[in-house]
């Protein structure tokens, strides 16, 4: 069950990718009215959001030094520059190589044993990395709803 977990979150990021690719960079920065953050930021959350639940809320890791660009994307952020192609096509990378790295510590057993936690968003406790992947998978493709929103609303305003 776990593997098919695993083929979701990367094709629904994948999809996610697909979205970003058919938009311009201005489009990406853009905050559409109505909202508080841009496209970009969505998928970026997504990124440093699953590496803190996987290995910081659970005990894996002491802190979020090691997650590249948590400080700009996680819970309670907002854009506050535009972001380069540069950084897109990094975090476009980042978003497929660490659920590989995730997998690969799964299928090592490092997280047979974390700390449960529970999310601002959900509000159910996590106790097994199982749980932390479904909520991951629920997290990513709400984030690409928003997504879809803002396209759409970035799209009616020309």
């Amino acid at each position: 069950m776990t593997q098919h977990i695993f083929e979701f979150i990367i094709s629904s990021r994948k999809g996610f990718i697909r979205l970003l690719d058919d938009l311009t960079l201005d489009e990406l920065n853009l905050i559409p009215e109505g909202f508080n953050n841009n496209i970009f930021w969505n998928f970026a959350h997504i990124v440093v959001s699953t590496q803190t639940l996987s290995y910081v809320r659970t005990g894996i890791l002491a802190d979020t030094s090691s997650v590249k660009y948590n400080e700009d994307y996680k819970k309670d952020t907002k854009p506050t520059r535009n972001v380069t192609q540069e950084e897109v096509d990094e975090l476009k990378a980042l978003a497929l190589t660490t659920i590989d790295q995730i997998q690969s510590d799964y299928e090592k057993g490092i997280f047979t044993t974390i700390t449960p936690y529970a999310t601002a968003t959900y509000g159910a406790e996590m106790k097994t990395i199982e749980e932390v992947l479904i909520a991951t998978l629920s997290h990513d493709n709400l984030h690409w709803g928003y997504a879809l929103a803002q396209r759409k609303a970035i799209r009616n305003s020309k």
